[in-house]
């Protein structure tokens, strides 16, 4: 697996580089969505963050390093989890992060808990296909989210993403290229 840089953007460990691995599914959220992401969400301090389809959990690393309280992430793949968690370690995330090893959206059943206390679920689907679809049908069900709690979601542009899902709503889309989040 070839392991290429990617960089915390601002915040307590802005300007450290993170390892991502590049490889089959596995496509880091580029510096320009990261940053749009952070400016629109802002203020994230305090915040319980849950990123999904984490890789090498740039986004969830962005928030805590924003002033998010915690963060969980979720990643099934075995090389993206172990880039995720050394750089968790070489930033010292300690208590403020957990890692969760589970495919997804089968995997949503078992983060009820942690969905049903977070602010901020940040997911990053792979692109081309149902998963985004399938991830915001789960995550709309009833009661699954606390009330108030925001959904961010990148995917393709072309992706066929409901403007509803369940209890979710969209209410804003920005497109970045071929991202849309």
């Amino acid at each position: 697996c070839r392991v290429v840089s990617v960089r915390v953007i601002a915040g307590e460990w802005g300007g450290r580089h993170l390892k991502a691995p590049r490889g089959r599914g596995t496509r880091p959220t580029s510096d320009r969505v990261r940053e749009a992401l952070a400016m629109t969400l802002e203020p994230l301090a305090g915040l319980a963050v849950i990123d999904l389809y984490a890789g090498s959990g740039a986004l969830g690393i962005e928030a805590l390093s924003r002033g998010a309280a915690i963060a969980h992430f979720v990643e099934r793949d075995h090389s993206a989890r172990e880039a995720l968690e050394a750089n968790l370690d070489e930033l010292a995330a300690g208590e403020r992060a957990r890692v969760w090893r589970l495919g997804l959206p089968a995997g949503i059943e078992r983060l009820a808990e942690v969905l049903a206390e977070v602010d901020l679920v940040l997911a990053d689907p792979p692109y081309g296909g149902e998963e985004a679809r399938r991830l915001l049908e789960a995550l709309g069900g009833p009661g699954r989210l606390r009330p108030g709690a925001r959904v961010v979601l990148e995917h393709h542009a072309k992706d066929g993403v409901p403007e509803r899902a369940g209890c979710l709503e969209r209410t804003r889309e920005r497109r970045y290229g071929e991202t849309s989040v």
